[in-house]
């Protein structure tokens, strides 16, 4: 039985999950999305978050205890000085996990662990906001028409550009 014994083993001893979580997390900050077995993403989720939110404190120690962590020193600073402002405004869930399917080799549930940025703007209303983008959406889309008119370019093969009139 496993009573109070928390987290994942994944299958190593203590200092090879430390070393492996630490090069997940190292890749994540680099890479900002990484591919994974789904079992190490759900390992490396709390972990990353952590790291966040040292880099939000931003002060002296938290950048020292990040830089004890993350592999590489480039990493981290990219972490503290260009991603931190992306994550000032979310109070936490700062990471999303994808199902992607199987590994073929041997079945493994695989996962993409992506970073949610600023640009990742999900608003949690619910569907206002769907309903909101759905309209905007087809608002810009009628714009788009009204803007090309009645005449539509075509690439001719020849390189020259034809002005056809849409039937």
């Amino acid at each position: 039985m496993r009573h109070r014994k928390a987290g994942k083993n994944l299958g190593r001893n203590s200092a090879h999950r430390r070393a492996l979580l630490r090069n997940l997390a190292t890749s994540l900050f680099r890479y900002e999305e990484i591919s994974t077995t789904h079992a190490k993403a759900k390992a490396l989720r709390p972990v990353v978050e952590n790291l966040i939110t040292l880099a939000k404190r931003g002060d002296l120690h938290a950048r020292r205890q990040a830089l004890s962590y993350i592999m590489d020193k480039s990493v981290t600073h990219k972490l503290f000085d260009n991603m931190r402002n992306s994550f000032s405004d979310r109070q936490g869930g700062y990471t999303r996990i994808l199902m992607t399917g199987r590994r073929k080799g041997d079945n493994a549930p695989l996962a993409i662990i992506q970073l949610l940025l600023s640009g990742d703007k999900k608003k949690a209303s619910g569907k206002k906001v769907k309903g909101a983008a759905k309209r905007k959406k087809e608002v810009s889309k009628k714009i788009l028409d009204e803007k090309s008119g009645l005449k539509d370019e075509i690439q001719a093969p020849d390189g020259k550009q034809e002005k056809r009139e849409k039937t």
